[in-house]
């Protein structure tokens, strides 16, 4: 590896400016902290491990630009303002640049060069390849963790820490390297383009991401999710879909002393053991076939105590859902059902526990789809895919944070906060805040941003129904039947 002390303070110093709206946040000692965590070393070379975090956040809401030329804009930005030349990063510049000409001639396979703002897209491809994905891990436990102790408050449910946990599918580049690794998407009309199973672990209350898994297809979603179950704590309650109704699964969040909620699964071996409040609250015993000897092999108990509770919303079938918190004091029938006995729309609409599972299907429209992780990647490789899938999440939750922090500035709910407005608010401060000093960004920019944040908020409307397309029949295969 080069070892490039100028280069690295110029980049440094860029990282600072371009990240300045984030400078409260995602601070140096956050990633240095990651750093030990992971056990990589920051090295004295311009495309060490923060600026690799640097640019994976910046690619992330610049999406029209190449990697290098983020690199480089920040600079370009500087420069063209009216004062750059007597500034100090100017004159710095200058010297470094004197410095680099008078020095013996290098290699020319050096890929650095002699101006010492400038790196090749080479560099940083051999650069990107040696940042792990634990380094981006550590660097997201470590904002949940500074963000908990300022906010944790908002994160709970009665004395729970309530998180959700999803998975989607992301759209890769059609690309062969990323088809083989990831796997592609199958059905009845044919093979389709490259595709990366991914599953969230967030907090529904704040929509903060705490973790995630980027797996090829082939790798199932409870699988991922049980890999997740290391991030939990005692007692965390999780909401799941009914699609991670395993007893695996189960068992993982109840030996880590915390607990689940999720929706019931057809066919499951349930007895009932008592009676709560009433019969659509009782407490039953799940005792599976286990006729793959899988759960024997695991050596779980035979069978797991759960809670069943029923209700139903008008119009909409009864809904069952399972869970592991047996004390109706801890979370009551009505905590649970809530939504079904306030929904009116004259006055504030409090949730039960298992509807706020599906903020998690906000967060993922967020990401996917206003912040444009879904099909629009740059690399052609699986260690690009992972770079850039880390990069976004950890500005999603960069931007989630500020939503908090306007929330809280402005006495305003954190989920009525328009993502889409942040997130526009923040790309046109941004090169304001990249060009102030960082009095004037902390004392006026900061505040400003916080209180337009705030300004937009999305309306409330309950009750509002997404029924899922049909899928359209296949005529064809139907005609070949009745030939056949």
């Amino acid at each position: 590896m080069f070892r490039d002390d100028t280069r690295h303070e110029v980049f440094q110093r860029l990282r600072e400016h371009d990240l300045r709206v984030f400078a409260g946040l995602l601070t140096f000692d956050v990633l240095v902290e990651a750093a030990q965590r992971a056990g990589v070393r920051i090295w004295s070379c311009p495309l060490n491990c923060v600026t690799l975090v640097w640019l994976g956040i910046s690619a992330a809401w610049r999406k029209s630009e190449s990697f290098v030329t983020i690199l480089t804009g920040t600079l370009k930005l500087l420069q063209d303002q009216e004062h750059f030349g007597q500034g100090e990063l100017a004159q710095d510049l200058k010297k470094k640049k004197r410095r680099a000409k008078k020095k013996k001639k290098t290699s020319k396979h050096n890929p650095y060069g002699a101006d010492p703002s400038q790196v090749t897209e080479e560099a940083f491809v051999k650069a990107r390849q040696r940042l792990p994905i634990v380094f981006w891990l550590q660097v997201l436990l470590l904002l949940v963790e500074r963000f908990e102790a300022e906010h944790g408050a908002r994160m709970r449910f009665r004395r729970f820490r309530l998180l959700a946990m999803d998975g989607t599918r992301l759209t890769l580049p059609n690309e062969k390297a990323l088809r083989d690794f990831y796997g592609r998407a199958k059905n009845g009309s044919g093979q389709h383009t490259a595709q990366a199973q991914m599953v969230l672990l967030q907090s529904p209350l704040t929509r903060l991401p705490l973790a995630y898994e980027l797996q090829p297809l082939r790798v199932g979603e409870v699988t991922l999710a049980r890999h997740l179950t290391k991030y939990l704590r005692t007692d965390d309650l999780l909401l799941l879909d009914a699609g991670y109704c395993s007893y695996g699964l189960m068992w993982d969040i109840h030996n880590r002393k915390a607990f689940f909620c999720l929706r019931l699964r057809r066919g499951l071996n349930l007895r009932t053991v008592q009676r709560l409040q009433g019969p659509q609250d009782r407490l039953v015993r799940w005792t599976p076939k286990d006729s793959r000897g899988q759960w024997r092999r695991e050596k779980l108990p035979r069978s797991i105590n759960l809670r069943l509770i029923e209700f139903r919303v008008p119009g909409y079938r009864t809904m069952k859902l399972l869970t592991n918190v047996l004390a109706p004091e801890e979370l009551s029938y009505a905590d649970v059902t809530r939504l079904t006995s306030n929904a009116d729309v004259a006055k504030k609409l409090l949730p039960g526990v298992y509807h706020l599972r599906w903020q998690i299907e906000t967060t993922y429209e967020e990401m996917k789809v206003v912040q444009q992780l879904d099909g629009g990647f740059r690399s052609k490789t699986p260690a690009g895919i992972a770079y850039e899938v880390a990069g976004h999440v950890v500005l999603y939750l960069l931007v989630r944070w500020l939503i908090v922090e306007a929330a809280a500035a402005h006495g305003v709910d954190p989920l009525r906060i328009s993502f889409q407005n942040a997130l526009r608010e923040l790309l046109l401060i941004w090169p304001t805040m990249s060009v102030s000093s960082p009095e004037w960004a902390k004392k006026v920019l900061w505040p400003r941003l916080l209180k337009r944040i705030a300004a937009v908020t999305v309306p409330l409307r309950p009750g509002r129904s997404y029924p899922r397309k049909k899928k359209a029949k296949d005529k064809t295969k139907k005609s070949k039947r009745k030939k056949s």
